[in-house]
């Protein structure tokens, strides 16, 4: 055979897919791909016995709207009453205050105690739950007169600031050195009132001398402060209190003392904290069946991914709130409120989910106190079974001392403790191995809390701290876990809203 025989016939190429690229002018990077689908949203349909799991909660939801609209009258009738706008009040004026020429008062409001059957209800605070005309003469104040501060805009805040500024000036240029008048803050100025069912502040001052050797410093701190607070409000900006701390830290030394300075500048000024336009972090989160607009943004707590929410320090910039929600559930620690998020347990049963993740911030315990406001729905709240929880709830209810002055804005009346409660230790057969035992400290905390007002006007709650210090047991919200990892959200939360357990 010769070698032609032996030669195999010439191969046909075939154009690859790359060639017939190449021939387009198109390079192998710039190839397309085929474009990935998005994953699909989880939906989590209403549940079955919605209707019948959430019958107690919307009866306590109507019972709560029908209160408030008595109450709106009840304001109604005291405004026509009370045609001269003045009523019983007497008007505590500071340096910073005066009259915007709407009628709108902008002093903290000083009022006593002992002349409140009538009022004028253009005084009370804008967020006020229950307005200081509505108190009743035969309150545990003492005939004690108290001081709130109300809602102010930056042009007013910063015609207070620039009022003191003024008076300073006047006092230095007649060489009598300055000192300014400011509400006390101490332990021994807070007063709770059962009318209002909050913390409030007392209408003891002192007073911060330049040329006092010990005051000198505070005093220079003060005005230094108001300093800042000027050009802050000047720009219409926000700060956090670490942004001011970090302006003169010679000057403050320690954050805590620019801060408390802050408290004593909005009392001083007659405004809440927040029209100081100084915020703290943001530590909430919020979850739900609720949207809104955030300086112009809209959103959507039932689209911000599994963790929901961060609850924004400027509360003051959330508009048009919208909801359909039939209760707010307000929890205590972040682990439970992540398996309420992830479960969609706000769609199941339609409700909004809330956490500080612990002792509440100012930012959370606002917001929280707005939703409620605006949306007429119950509160209901599921803290561990302790003393410290419990606390905890005090804070949102009748506010902390720290905070006394700008308590209307910053609780949330009538909250409803749904769980976990003392008593729900034996109902729902806890396992020994969940449960603690109180320490010494815990013991005297739980008895202290006993002497409390806001536990004593409640007979359901004392008996659920007496079981709690006679038992010595204790137990947290991630105890139900022991039972499976969703039992709270499958089978603890629908029993206790089925049976109106709060």
């Amino acid at each position: 055979q010769t070698t032609a025989s032996l030669s195999m016939p010439p191969r046909k190429r075939t154009k690859r897919p790359m060639d017939s690229l190449a021939t387009a002018g198109i390079t192998a990077a710039a190839a397309p791909s085929s474009p990935k689908l998005p994953p699909k949203r989880r939906l989590v349909k209403l549940a079955d016995d919605a209707d019948e799991v959430l019958a107690a909660c919307r009866k306590l939801r109507d019972a709560l709207r029908l209160k408030q609209m008595k109450s709106e009258q009840s304001d109604d009738s005291n405004s026509d009453e009370d045609s001269d706008g003045v009523g019983q009040f007497g008007i505590d004026y500071d340096s910073g205050d005066g009259d915007d020429g709407k009628g709108k008062k902008k002093a903290a409001v000083k009022t006593n105690v002992d002349d409140m059957t009538n009022g004028d209800p253009l005084f009370k605070a804008k967020t006020q739950q229950l307005s200081l005309a509505e108190l009743k003469t035969d309150n545990s104040s003492g005939g004690k007169t108290i001081v709130e501060v109300v809602e102010m805009n930056s042009t007013e805040v910063i015609e207070g600031i620039e009022n003191v500024a003024v008076a300073v000036a006047h006092q230095v240029m007649a060489k009598q050195g300055f000192q300014l008048d400011i509400p006390s803050r101490a332990a021994s100025n807070q007063i709770y009132v059962p009318e209002l069912d909050r913390i409030v502040l007392g209408d003891k001052r002192g007073t911060r001398s330049f040329l006092n050797v010990k005051e000198s410093r505070k005093a220079a701190v003060t005005t230094r402060v108001l300093q800042l607070l000027h050009a802050v409000l000047q720009k219409r900006i926000h700060i956090t209190k670490r942004d001011l701390f970090y302006t003169d830290v010679k000057l403050f030394v320690d954050q805590t003392e620019s801060d408390g300075v802050l408290d004593d500048v909005a009392t001083m000024i007659g405004c809440t904290r927040s029209n100081l336009h100084v915020v703290a972090s943001d530590k909430g989160l919020v979850v739900g069946r609720i949207s809104f607009f955030e300086d112009g943004d809209f959103i959507d707590c039932t689209k911000m991914g599994v963790g929901g929410k961060a609850i924004p320090p400027y509360i003051d910039k959330i508009e048009n709130i919208q909801s359909d929600a039939e209760f707010i559930l307000l929890v205590e620690k972040e682990a439970a409120y992540m398996r309420m998020a992830e479960d969609r347990f706000y769609q199941k049963y339609p409700c909004i989910v809330i956490t500080a993740k612990g002792q509440p911030d100012v930012a959370s315990r606002m917001f929280l106190s707005r939703i409620a406001k605006e949306l007429q729905i119950p509160v209901l709240a599921l803290v561990d079974s302790d003393p410290y929880g419990l606390k905890i709830l005090s804070v949102y209810m009748s506010g902390s001392k720290n905070m006394s002055y700008d308590s209307a804005s910053l609780t949330t009346p009538d909250i409803k403790w749904l769980g976990l409660r003392p008593s729900d230790l034996n109902k729902y057969d806890l396992p020994e191995q969940c449960r603690l035992k109180m320490t010494d400290s815990d013991i005297k905390t739980g008895k202290e809390l006993l002497q409390e007002a806001f536990i004593m006007k409640n007979p359901e709650w004392m008996k659920e701290l007496q079981i709690m210090v006679k038992t010595k047991e204790k137990a947290e919200i991630q105890a139900l876990s022991s039972f499976g990892f969703q039992y709270v959200t499958e089978e603890y939360l629908p029993r206790k809203l089925r049976e109106g357990d709060w």
